[in-house]
């Protein structure tokens, strides 16, 4: 309801067209990195994986859970998460593969390497 009373409310100029500028600056970054490097890997999450139900009273953690991920989504660029191994506390983490637009082939190419290489089963 306030985004709706935001963009009616003569505040569309301050906001949205502000945020879509900031976007255009983030996406032009990436395409410049993506010009330089096949990919960019990252961590999927900022932790290993959560037991069931560890986090349902915590709205907070479970949307910081996915921050890392937000950047292939606001530039529209393809991105995998492929399962790399287990921390020492025995939960799973694993990494995140970003490629330039339109290159889902090497973007597959390579989480299927990086998985061979970590001896992850692959389907």
């Amino acid at each position: 309801m306030l985004g709706t009373f935001v963009l009616s409310a003569g505040y569309y100029d301050a906001y949205f067209t502000k945020a879509q500028q900031v976007r255009r600056l983030v996406v032009e970054k990436m395409q410049g990195i993506l010009q330089q490097y096949d990919a960019i890997l990252l961590p999927t999450v900022p932790t290993t994986a959560f037991k069931i139900g560890e986090k349902m009273d915590d709205p907070i953690a479970m949307y910081l859970a996915d921050i890392y991920t937000v950047l292939a989504n606001l530039t529209g660029v393809p991105a995998i998460s492929v399962p790399l191994t287990r921390h020492s506390n025995g939960m799973p983490y694993g990494l995140q593969i970003i490629t330039s637009e339109l290159d889902e082939q090497n973007l597959l190419e390579i989480a299927q390497t990086v998985m061979q290489m970590h001896h992850v089963d692959t389907v």
